[in-house]
């Protein structure tokens, strides 16, 4: 549905977005993600039509963005991170003047009063949106993307300012629209693109740093390794064990007491479960486990993990890494970090590979 072949702006000397590469298919969501002055902007001004690029192409259903720009805006609804709404006139009124910009041809009473009831505003219908609240606000900012049924729906930072309730029911609007729209939903909170979008692409610099399948890197986030663990026994001693038994890659001894216990940090090898193997052990030497807590990886430290290591120097990422509470980088979370890292790259090589060969 969406094509973005190796899309370049420049503003001046400074690269905005670097020779970047993507498609987004009918009916999927995507996150796209990356942190502030990343490109992420620039990218959604040009999909849009806003902005035009130094060079590469956009299309939007084959439709190309530059060159018939009007054909391409009219499959696509947008929500910009301030809604584009006229605080004096009522919600019908500022819908119908929506309608008629858009140009739509739908049964007017009939497709409006659709929309009203997806993005519940029916309520609200003909009060002044500038007695609306914040959350009330944005329903009517997503209603008028969904103007002509649009089939492409870019939300960017549609949650920001919004209380909990309110997060969650744009989050499960915004899911129920990707069973009938394609939609790209660029944000910082990163729970909500775990909880909506089928599949994730981060840019850093203008880079595309990672692009992959929510549920993938759900299951790693799912893969815990590390653990808490309170033990009663001579904190020396216990800690040598832990260092000692196969399967665990990492142990240290946290500042955290209990009575007799001490806490510790342990980390297992890929694919190792030792839970199971540490209770028998500790067992067998008198010492009581009486706490054990996965660690689990979030989605944020993933994404804080692949945007550092592409700002990583070759040099820097030749030095030993000194590993601290607080400060040390998961094992895990580099390689899942790495292997997204590498699989972007391969993406823009075989996209490079493509472009020559079409040259040619």
């Amino acid at each position: 549905m969406i094509k973005i072949e190796h899309l370049v702006k420049n503003y001046g000397s400074n690269c905005a977005v670097d020779d970047i590469s993507f498609e987004v298919g009918e009916g999927e969501i995507v996150g796209f993600l990356g942190p502030n002055g990343a490109g992420k902007s620039t990218t959604m001004n040009i999909l849009t039509g806003y902005l035009s690029s130094t060079s590469g192409k956009v299309t939007i259903d084959g439709i190309d963005i530059l060159t018939d720009p009007i054909g391409a805006k009219r499959l696509i609804g947008y929500l910009p991170e301030q809604p584009p709404l006229y605080l004096d006139m009522t919600v019908e009124e500022y819908l119908n003047f929506n309608y008629e910009l858009k140009g739509c041809r739908l049964d007017r009473a009939r497709h409006l009063g659709e929309i009203c009831d997806t993005v519940k505003i029916r309520d609200v219908y003909r009060k002044v949106i500038r007695t609306l609240s914040k959350g009330y606000r944005q329903r009517v900012g997503i209603a008028q993307a969904l103007i002509g049924n649009p089939k492409v729906i870019i939300f960017d930072e549609p949650t920001v300012g919004l209380d909990p309730k309110q997060i969650i029911e744009i989050r499960n609007l915004i899911r129920g629209l990707g069973k009938a729209h394609t939609v790209i939903l660029s944000t910082h909170i990163l729970q909500e693109v775990q909880a909506v979008c089928d599949r994730i692409v981060i840019i850093n610099k203008g880079k595309i740093v990672a692009n992959e399948k929510t549920e993938n890197i759900s299951s790693a986030v799912d893969r815990s390794r590390r653990f808490n663990a309170k033990i009663c026994g001579p904190q020396k001693e216990v800690l040598a064990m832990l260092r000692g038994m196969p399967g665990i890659s990492y142990a240290e001894a946290l500042a955290e007491r209990d009575g007799e216990a001490y806490t510790y940090m342990v980390e297992s090898e890929y694919g190792v479960d030792i839970r199971k193997k540490l209770f028998f052990d500790l067992a067998a030497r008198g010492w009581a486990l009486i706490g054990l807590e996965a660690l689990g990886m979030s989605l944020e430290d993933i994404f804080i993990t692949v945007v550092d290591q592409s700002e990583e120097r070759p040099s820097k990422a030749a030095r030993p890494v000194r590993r601290s509470r607080g400060q040390e980088k998961n094992t895990l979370e580099r390689e899942v970090g790495a292997t997204l890292l590498e699989d972007a790259k391969k993406q823009r090589a075989e996209a490079a590979l493509h472009q020559t060969e079409d040259d040619e």
